[in-house]
């Protein structure tokens, strides 16, 4: 069973070769291609999964015991984080093939596409099984490099910024996460986890604190937690759809991820937990009143987004069973949830032209599965019963009523706070979108949606025969494009789409996937609450990896 380790990673490396081969020439061999292995990759995570409830799985690559070798180590949080986020990404890739032909889009930036998903794969695979800091800081580089390829696909004006801006955070936080391995190799004289969990103990207090914080700074802007969030609601929304789904949903729950493990494994006894309370209630605060300000759709769940990591964030401060379990039940809904939303985001798009609210109208009559693929998961992330985001968010509140403390009790107000204000948020959305009568300005059927550079292409045009750049208005004062058209929406390459009341069946399905997995978390909450706290029970013992990892 231990052969299976390295497959996650492994297999999606492989078939980005046989997908950049392929190109443009085998469109439908390079899409059977990365579907078939990330088939294959959901199969063998819930392989991993099951296996690792009877206890760790390791390998050392090359046969070389650490410190010298390259260990994967497969335990119950990185099984059921492979299960998801290998379960979401295929979902995703679903989604984008259905936008994919929709759209027509056969050029290169396309075929470019699947090899950089696929090693995207691989470097979340990677992160969530490094077994230690050096593999974990090339699996953050292997995200790096592909996301910087996707968000910038089509070489648009607005998503180069935006891409810009990713790699220059993601560069600091690079350069600060070396710089803490550099200081832990040289004290320890290893960066192995099972190992630097028997050595940490032997360091003084303030190496060891120094080390902490590097490490929970780097994670703290890859998870997008307060104040180093920034950056997230103008990187994201700015993608396409599919690539902006993945990152919402998954990249910020590496970070998440890291610190669970690194918390756990490498710094018991929860030094910097008040600290972790105090920015995990400044996220949730902070972030859900910045989504109350917005009007864009793609904007309004970034802030979400940002706000809800803070209850992942208030399990790891916390630092109990209890908490550490809730917050493994709400990494686990969070990555589904707010994927499907940012799904929803795009069909919406599609649909109505435009993702800001003011302009969007009449979807419940005139697109009902559209409506019902949004109000099942906005009232999951919202709290409601007897949905999984009712059911994490009540395990990190009785974590934090059984805790007892002053901050505890503070962060259980900010939690009900928080999840009130999400509530108010995605009703917001609702009554804009979706209940009230369709506006005036709202793309009709066949509308040609053109993107930024295209308007900018537009403005150059007029400017250069010696007129100013005039923007038409309806009679409603609404900017459209010449021909009815509207902005802003493009495809996966950035080129112009037609707006369509019947959005693919492909993406339809595959969001109503994500629903549908975001449903099954509700049916099987007993096991899964019993997977988590036993997850949560080795993650606080410690023993049972590092003897795995360590045995001869």
């Amino acid at each position: 069973m231990n052969a299976l380790v390295p497959l996650p990673v492994l297999l999606p490396l492989f078939a980005t070769g046989l997908s950049l081969a392929a190109g443009i020439r085998l469109k439908r061999f390079q899409r059977f291609i990365s579907v078939a292995v990330l088939t294959a990759v959901v199969v063998i995570s819930v392989v991993l999964m099951i296996a690792a409830d009877d206890g760790p799985l390791s390998v050392h690559l090359g046969d070389f015991a650490p410190p010298l070798g390259i260990t994967l180590v497969a335990d119950r949080l990185s099984g059921l984080m492979l299960t998801v986020s290998s379960s979401v990404t295929l979902c995703v890739l679903v989604y984008s093939l259905g936008q994919g032909m929709a759209d027509k889009d056969d050029e290169t930036p396309l075929a470019v596409f699947h090899p950089a998903y696929l090693i995207l794969v691989a470097g979340i695979a990677c992160t969530f099984l490094a077994g230690d800091l050096m593999n974990l800081f090339v699996g953050f580089e292997i995200m790096l490099v592909s996301s910087f390829v996707l968000l910038t696909l089509g070489g648009t004006g607005p998503r180069i910024r935006a891409g810009s801006t990713y790699v220059i955070i993601s560069l600091l936080s690079s350069m600060i996460f070396l710089v803490a391995i550099a200081i832990t190799y040289a004290a320890t004289g290893t960066v192995n986890f099972a190992q630097l969990a028997e050595r940490f103990d032997d360091l003084s207090l303030g190496v060891t604190t120094l080390i902490q914080a590097m490490l929970l700074t780097v994670f703290g802007i890859k998870a997008a937690v307060f104040p180093v969030a920034a950056w997230l609601p103008d990187s994201y929304p700015t993608a396409p759809a599919p690539v902006t789904a993945v990152f919402a949903g998954l990249l910020t729950k590496v970070g998440v991820y890291c610190m669970l493990r690194t918390e756990t494994l490498l710094f018991p006894g929860n030094r910097l937990g008040n600290l972790l309370l105090v920015v995990a209630l400044a996220s949730m605060i902070i972030g859900i009143l910045g989504a109350v300000a917005q009007t864009d759709l793609k904007r309004l769940l970034s802030f979400t987004l940002i706000s809800h990591i803070g209850y992942m964030v208030f399990g790891i401060g916390l630092a109990d069973r209890e908490g550490i379990a809730g917050a493994i039940v709400y990494v686990v809904h969070h990555i589904t949830v707010q994927t499907t939303l940012f799904l929803v985001a795009g069909l919406i798009e599609r649909r109505g032209g435009t993702t800001e609210l003011t302009r969007l109208g009449g979807m419940a009559r005139s697109a009902p599965l559209l409506s019902l693929l949004f109000f099942v998961p906005a009232m999951n992330i919202a709290g409601i019963p007897p949905f999984s985001g009712f059911i994490g968010k009540l395990a990190l509140m009785r974590a934090g009523v059984d805790n007892g403390s002053v901050l505890a009790w503070v962060l259980v107000g900010g939690s009900t706070l928080t999840s009130l204000l999400t509530l108010y948020v995605v009703v917001k959305v609702w009554n804009l979108a979706f209940w009230r009568s369709e506006p005036p300005g709202q793309a009709a059927e066949g509308t040609v949606m053109e993107s930024q550079e295209d308007d900018a292409d537009d403005a150059d045009d007029e400017t250069d025969v010696g007129g100013p750049a005039v923007t038409p208005q309806d009679d409603h004062g609404i900017p459209v494009r010449p021909g009815g058209g509207q902005v802003v929406a493009t495809s996966i390459t950035g080129k112009a789409v037609t707006t369509t009341k019947r959005p693919p069946r492909t993406m339809l399905a595959a969001t109503a996937a994500t629903v549908v997995l975001g449903l099954s978390y509700t049916v099987l909450a007993g096991p899964l609450a019993a997977y988590t706290d036993r997850s949560a029970q080795e993650l606080l013992t410690r023993t049972p990896y590092i003897e795995e990892v360590l045995r001869p």
